[in-house]
């Protein structure tokens, strides 16, 4: 089946531009112009990832990302006219995967589109630990313990005191490398690279961001970190 993409933008000639070029490359698109559509179609489509505007009537993209954000794990890329730094941390805040300022060209939107698709099917593809056997057995899932925290690789899931939580994506993906790294300090600039990718740009901060999402999540106290623990100047070390 093809992807499905879900195109959220209020300028019409920007709407057919984006839906010509998506619908070339074999994606299934389906559009919203304003806020309230746009979380209607996105909870019937079920689409595999969001071309987000900021700027939309109604509720604007940030709201519409913090919301969908809570209702499932599709990658989301916010498209805006805004520069200003600010901005690009608010929508990593409220949930976004990536974050491309206006204008921008066709052939670097569509590369971005490919990069958030890859990263997310590879994370699938390596958490799938119910793989089967050639003899139809399944495969026993992976699985990191830390006494009460528990990822597990299969389910692409993790719980902590008793709680389950379905992370998103690119959470997911860097508490599994920052465990699979236990005790080795790691920079930002390379868990960018590994869990972001090298042609990511939208900066350290956005490491930073996630990292807060994890302590939330898995810190007894998050102000004062046991398992994440910063490194001053160079990065974070996983402690389990």
């Amino acid at each position: 089946m093809s992807v499905k993409v879900l195109v959220v933008e209020d300028e019409p000639a920007l709407v057919d531009t984006l839906e010509y070029n998506l619908q070339r490359q074999g994606y299934q698109v389906s559009v919203a112009t304003d806020g309230t559509q746009a979380l209607r179609v996105a909870r019937e489509t079920q689409p595999d990832l969001i071309l987000l505007d900021v700027m939309l009537p109604g509720l604007d993209g940030f709201e519409v990302c913090r919301i969908l954000r809570q209702e499932m794990n599709v990658p989301i890329l916010m498209l805006t006219a805004r520069t200003e730094e600010v901005d690009k941390v608010v929508g990593l805040e409220v949930g976004a995967d990536d974050y491309l300022t206006k204008p921008f060209s066709m052939r670097e939107l569509l590369a971005r589109i490919k990069a958030l698709l890859r990263r997310v099917r590879l994370v699938r593809e390596e958490m799938a630990g119910a793989e089967r056997e050639e003899g139809g057995e399944p495969v026993q899932t992976e699985r990191f313990v830390f006494g009460d925290l528990v990822i597990d690789l299969g389910r692409h899931e993790m719980s902590c005191g008793g709680r389950t939580f379905h992370l998103k994506p690119k959470e997911f993906e860097l508490l599994v490398f920052l465990a699979r790294n236990r005790g080795i300090v790691l920079s930002r600039d390379l868990i960018l690279e590994r869990v972001w990718g090298w042609d990511y740009d939208g900066g350290s901060r956005t490491v930073d961001v996630h990292v807060r999402w994890l302590r939330e999540k898995i810190e007894e106290e998050p102000s004062k970190p046991k398992r994440i623990v910063t490194v001053r100047g160079i990065g974070y070390r996983f402690e389990g």
